[in-house]
């Protein structure tokens, strides 16, 4: 008798506390991306701003001035670039998300609605 009281309640809760399960879950995949999106990016450019402090370290003369210079121009250009691929990105991963979320909010409404 208790067991199948203990076993109805612990299947309701179940049923009732699903949506919040999927919810946390579709959260923390958010979340998990976002995060390896931006360890990358300050990765990135880390690396770059090193590499242009390393490069302006080097300007002796004239000559390495101009050479610097014109690096100058090419380090912007793939900054440019990157920052583009990376606001493209986290688009993507926002667009995902929302499509995600629509998704669980109307199986949820489908659920709840009786037939």
């Amino acid at each position: 008798m208790y067991t199948d009281m203990f076993k109805t309640f612990s299947e309701q809760t179940e049923k009732a506390l699903s949506p919040y399960v999927k919810f946390n879950k579709l959260l923390a995949k958010n979340v998990e991306t976002l995060t390896e999106l931006q360890l990358t990016a300050v990765r990135t450019y880390g690396d770059m701003g090193l590499s242009q402090v390393k490069a302006a370290s080097s300007v002796t003369d004239v000559t390495s001035m101009t050479a610097f210079g014109g690096q100058q121009m090419a380090a912007m250009t793939k900054l440019s670039q990157q920052m583009m691929d990376d606001s493209n990105k986290l688009q993507s991963i926002a667009k995902e998300f929302k499509e995600d979320l629509e998704q669980l909010t109307a199986d949820n409404v489908k659920a709840a609605t009786p037939a």
